[in-house]
């Protein structure tokens, strides 16, 4: 079983250290076992930290040395301005280099970045300490925008609850959209964001607003399969194009087009997994028209064929 180590370091944010463990805890594979064995890792009790406020002592069933035969290594947030301790550096250098992947959630990426793991590598972690983050370590391309960032085995995220999509983006690498997609619902998570989402979003209340988009975007996912223009989205939403974009972007963190295309691709990954649709079926179903455009989205955006994805994530019959 894909073992998850969650490394506990000193002054850990507790929402952070929560959230791997609730995500690859709820993950399953297609036949309802668990996809992942979890360990929180710890070097001795620790403190843990809600903000500047209420710390308080933790004592992880696992040393260090639970991090040893890992496949994947998880740092959570930690005080951005303590270093981390020698040893816990050693483990995650040894560890990516043995060929593990490594992830960190909000600052944890100062720990990554301490263990020369983020050197010449594109970067994020949550937008008030972009800027320190980016002036301690100048070896690394920080990115203050974007919800995570995954460089193949070392992945970054923003804060809080960018370490959700985070989360569920490996569990939909390693086990499918499917499996993304049961694991957002058991918490209670609307569908997952995509990485190069603005971290900066405005949340309204649709009861005050009339320019809320909840309405629209629930219809332009009930109609994906629909050659959706901007044009079409703006007269759904009652606005004109150039205002639509610009209430879009501050509530989505992103564009109707790029929103269209995120959520396209999860439609045709969770049909490939789940249906025997053909391959034709399935690009007009999800609204790319064509198994040329399928493809060539998939190529870019999933690293490989429609064919492919669904050999490797299709479920057994009878599991």
């Amino acid at each position: 079983m894909h073992i998850v180590a969650i490394l506990a370091l000193d002054d850990v944010s507790a929402f952070d250290l929560a959230i791997p463990c609730q995500v690859f805890a709820l993950a399953r594979k297609p036949d309802g076992t668990p996809a992942y064995e979890v360990r929180v890792c710890a070097e001795r009790t620790v403190t843990a930290t809600a903000g500047e406020q209420s710390p308080f002592r933790i004592s992880a069933p696992y040393g260090l040395a639970g991090v040893r035969d890992a496949d994947t290594v998880i740092v959570p947030g930690v005080d951005p301005h303590r270093p981390p301790s020698p040893r816990s550096v050693r483990l995650l250098r040894d560890a990516a280099a043995a060929g593990v992947r490594v992830a960190s959630i909000c600052t944890g990426a100062f720990v990554l970045a301490a263990a020369g793991l983020l050197d010449g590598h594109r970067a994020t972690t949550h937008w008030m300490f972009a800027e320190h983050l980016a002036k301690s370590f100048p070896e690394v391309e920080v990115d203050p925008s974007v919800l995570f960032v995954d460089n193949g085995h070392v992945l970054t995220s923003a804060g809080v609850a960018a370490g959700l999509d985070l989360c569920l983006h490996m569990v939909r690498r390693d086990h499918g959209a499917a499996a993304a997609a049961h694991t957002a619902r058991m918490t209670v998570m609307a569908p997952q964001r995509a990485g190069g989402q603005a971290q900066f979003i405005e949340y309204r209340d649709p009861a005050g607003d009339c320019a809320d988009l909840g309405p629209t975007l629930q219809w332009m996912q009930d109609n994906l399969d629909r050659p959706l223009t901007v044009a079409d989205v703006a007269a759904r939403a009652a606005m004109s194009p150039r205002s639509l974009s610009r209430h879009f972007r501050a509530q989505t963190g992103t564009t109707v087009l790029r929103w269209l295309l995120h959520r396209r691709l999860q439609r045709a990954r969770e049909l490939l997994e789940t249906t025997d649709l053909p391959v034709e079926r399935i690009s007009r179903a999800a609204g790319f028209g064509s198994i040329e455009a399928l493809r060539h989205h998939f190529a870019r955006h999933v690293g490989t064929t429609p064919k492919a994805y669904r050999a490797t994530f299709r479920a057994e019959p009878g599991s």
